[in-house]
């Protein structure tokens, strides 16, 4: 397992950008929807750095709209999310979790 899994915001990060209706959101946006499924807020420094760790692990890109940090998945990060999905949905199917 890379070490990006072992970090649950960054793979919700991953995994809200995934879903995303046109697959990027703005730095806020991801903040905002983390801290509604956390039900807390989530300290600036650590959420930024998340994203920092992503992007230099290869798994997301940003680029800048305006005033707006806009981040997607790359083709690695997406291949890791699908990659865990598959690995969740077998689990919960009562499959081989050791795979």
């Amino acid at each position: 397992m890379s070490k990006w899994l072992r970090s649950g915001r960054r793979r919700d990060i991953c995994f809200l950008l995934a879903g995303a209706e046109d697959g990027e959101l703005r730095s806020q946006q991801l903040k905002s929807r983390l801290e509604s499924h956390y039900d807390e807020h989530l300290d600036p420094k650590s959420f930024y750095g998340s994203l920092s760790a992503l992007e230099d692990a290869g798994f997301v890109e940003k680029h800048t709209e305006g005033l707006y940090d806009v981040y997607a998945l790359t083709a690695a990060g997406e291949r890791r999310v699908r990659d865990h999905y598959e690995w969740v949905r077998n689990c919960l199917a009562g499959g081989d979790s050791s795979e």
